[in-house]
């Protein structure tokens, strides 16, 4: 029988966090805000907790604002930045400004996580008060302030925790890969799961998240003993509730009556001092590659029942409104560039349009191959569609450009430009148009 220190992970705890966000100044000359009158100017906008928590920060040596020359700081990889959401405008602005303000924090991992909500809560500030955007460096994102703001803790100290991290994943030879990025913010580390089907893709999102989630609630209480342990020690089982997803996606109600599931942490160290360590989410015990598969459905079947579908039907959120506004923005630029052959050698253009579906539409990709009027879009489908039995991989598609939600530009096949509701909807906020 396994003693109960083999069902226990022990994870070490760093002794200390860091924030850092960046304020691009635009125009070069624009004069720098005072921090604290900018705190000030944002009014109700700002809960009081997180007000006060600023304040007392800005007057400690744990926050600092500093304006420095952008040539002495490191160099933000801008492929890096429009794979995590940046449009081409705020590409443009950061490479015309001269100097940025830096905001950073530091303090002990706990919760609250002081140094994040601190130094996002000024950083914001100063861009609102500068109207322009700024640069969370941990998650290599752009945030409008508004977005920002409210991703801060409210007068109950409630946030969502799909605010602060992504799920990214990729494919591989034997499914899919996902990775969290954001958990590192609190001290923990990054979860990853292998052998996904991509099927499960949307699902397994939600579920990582909530994994977080329930993880992040088990460290932050152990860091709570007035004197913190050097390890925590997680669970080698762990179950995650529909209730998990639930708080992590900010919705109280949604999943309520759903079940749970049981996984298995593992860590995985890195050998690689520059690389990441990870927490690798599995099934409980070992299982061949056709019950692998089957433990996935199982899962998904657990948390969101036996039918629930891949494709998710809903109403846009303020941020997927906001990307959906950017891509039709420039729809017209990107059709110049396609008919006059400005696209990269290889690349492939995709748009992402919207089908009626009895609950709503389901949005899907479609190869561009030929664009004759604004309107009117000749394309070849990338995806079998689950709304209409003629629209099948490969299959030529009219889309009317009234429909479409979003672009992309692939190269070499990956995404090189575009694809903000991806963005979106990797970044964890699933109230939009998912891809079928």
């Amino acid at each position: 029988m396994a003693s109960s220190d083999d069902l226990l992970l022990p994870v070490p705890v760093p002794e200390s966090l860091t924030a850092t966000y960046l304020v691009p100044i635009v125009p070069p000359d624009a004069p720098v805000p005072d921090a604290r009158e900018a705190l000030d100017r944002l009014g109700d906008r700002l809960s009081q907790p997180v007000r006060d928590l600023a304040g007392q920060l800005l007057g400690s040596p744990l926050l600092t604002v500093q304006t420095r020359p952008i040539d002495q700081l490191p160099e933000l990889p801008p492929d890096l930045l429009a794979a995590f959401g940046a449009t081409g405008g705020q590409l443009a602005r950061l490479r015309s400004a001269q100097r940025c303000v830096v905001v950073q924090a530091s303090y002990r991992p706990g919760w609250p996580p002081a140094h994040e909500w601190g130094a996002r809560a000024v950083g914001a500030a100063l861009a609102d008060a500068l109207g322009v955007d700024l640069i969370d460096l941990f998650g290599l994102q752009f945030l409008d302030p508004p977005a920002a703001l409210r991703s801060l803790p409210d007068a109950d100290g409630r946030i969502r925790l799909v605010d602060w991290i992504l799920v990214p994943y990729s494919p591989d030879d034997e499914g899919l890969w996902f990775t969290t990025k954001g958990l590192r913010r609190f001290g923990l580390l990054e979860l990853q799961a292998q052998r996904v089907p991509p099927r499960y893709v949307r699902a397994w999102g939600a579920i990582m998240t909530g994994v977080g989630r329930r993880l992040l609630r088990i460290w932050t209480e152990a860091l709570s003993e007035p004197d913190p342990p050097a390890f925590v020690q997680l669970p080698v089982q762990l179950a995650v509730t529909g209730h998990d997803i639930a708080v992590a996606y900010g919705n109280q109600d949604r999943h309520d009556s759903a079940g749970s599931a049981l996984l298995r942490i593992a860590l995985d160290p890195s050998t690689d001092p520059d690389a990441d360590s990870f927490l690798t989410l599995g099934p409980p015990q070992p299982l061949t590659e056709a019950d692998t598969g089957r433990y996935f459905a199982q899962v998904c079947g657990e948390l969101f029942g036996a039918g629930q579908p891949e494709i998710h039907y809903a109403r846009s959120s303020d941020a997927m409104a906001q990307a959906i506004a950017t891509a039709r923005r420039s729809l017209g630029e990107i059709r110049a560039r396609f008919l006059a052959d400005g696209l990269p050698g290889g690349g492939q253009l995709l748009v992402k349009y919207g089908l009626a579906a009895p609950d709503g539409h389901e949005y899907v990709w479609a190869s561009v191959t030929g664009w004759p009027n604004p309107g009117r879009i000749v394309a070849a489908s990338t995806v079998d569609a689950a709304s209409d039995p003629t629209v099948r991989v490969g299959s030529p598609v009219v889309v009317d450009a009234a429909d479409v939600v979003d672009w992309a530009l692939l190269d070499d096949g990956r995404m090189a430009e575009g694809g903000w509701t991806e963005a979106v909807l990797d970044s964890g906020d699933r109230a939009g148009p998912a891809a079928g």
